[in-house]
């Protein structure tokens, strides 16, 4: 046999050799760490498990705590509209793109239709109601009114609540800030020259955060 045909030979072996240790090593350390999966599994808590039936909620709205029983699947938003009649809250999408059911969630901008109402417990919730009302209204829902920055309404509330949101973080907004923070917000209508002007109105002055 020629010297390069037992080269050919030898690698080949080698090669087979290698492929086979190299598996037996993966194939044993694949039980170690099964092993180790399975350990940390069983030093685990059992989790509580809820449902499928209705279950007892408590959830913190606007300053109050209201108690109800809903599905464990039911979202936030299903949460305060139906069983809550907490309507400021908007279902357009219902796929977390529009931003017009946003409230807040511990200070913290969230879509409520993508938050599940059991998940919201313990925290503190802030809708359009808690930012002010018709009879006293907020700086920002004056200057949405003034600068007639909305026409069908229901992106407004979700607008409003990100502005108060960027506002609790930024006394003295920029350009960016804004950007930032009402990325997730759009509206339909297309009333972004009035809401524009919103934000330069907001940018201008200090607003009273209360």
């Amino acid at each position: 046999m020629s010297k390069e045909k037992k080269a050919e030979k030898n690698n080949s072996e080698y090669s087979r050799r290698d492929f086979f240790r190299t598996g037996a090593v993966g194939a044993m350390s694949g039980g170690l760490a099964v092993g180790v999966l399975s350990d940390s599994l069983e030093a685990s808590p059992p989790l509580e498990l809820i449902g499928p039936g209705a279950v007892t909620v408590e959830l913190n709205v606007d300053g109050r705590k209201r108690k109800i029983n809903v599905e464990p699947r039911v979202t936030l938003l299903d949460a305060l509209r139906d069983s809550l009649d907490v309507t400021g809250a908007k279902r357009v999408c219902d796929r977390a793109t529009c931003g017009a059911c946003t409230v807040m969630l511990d200070g913290r901008v969230v879509y409520a239709c993508s938050l599940l109402a059991v998940d919201a417990q313990g925290s503190k919730i802030e809708t359009i109601a808690s930012v002010g009302s018709s009879e006293n209204m907020h700086p920002i829902q004056e200057a949405f009114v003034d600068h007639d920055a909305s026409q069908c309404g229901f992106c407004t509330p979700g607008f409003v609540v990100a502005c108060k949101a960027i506002l609790d973080e930024h006394p003295k907004p920029t350009t960016e800030d804004f950007k930032q923070g009402l990325g997730g917000n759009l509206c339909r209508c297309g009333t972004y020259a009035g809401i524009h002007g919103v934000l330069e109105e907001l940018m201008e002055e200090e607003v009273d955060r209360g």
